[in-house]
């Protein structure tokens, strides 16, 4: 696959990008040279290869999914400069 002039200017509007007729034609051969690099990956044999999240071997740290006791609203809002039947009250800010 190759980008014309048209698909540059095309991708620059897309992208809301402007881009001036003198700089489409370099436009076009970077963006060509990277769809080049990709379809150079495409070529690679990955079977058998595992999919990985990350360069390095590891797994992520869980918690337990347990139930936690709750029911100490009355602490939460302790600190709260002004609380209502375990609320926050703020000041109105929209009228």
């Amino acid at each position: 696959m190759s980008v014309d002039a048209d698909t540059v200017r095309r991708i620059g509007r897309l992208a809301r990008i402007r881009i001036t007729e003198d700089e489409v034609a370099a436009y076009e051969g970077e963006l060509n040279a990277i769809l080049g690099f990709v379809e150079q990956l495409d070529e690679v044999d990955v079977e058998g290869v595992e999919p990985m999240t990350s360069v390095t071997p590891m797994t992520l740290r869980r918690r337990d999914d347990a139930v936690t006791d709750g029911g100490y609203a009355d602490r939460i809002v302790a600190n709260a400069p002004i609380s209502e039947d375990n609320f926050f009250m703020v000041p109105k800010v929209v009228e």
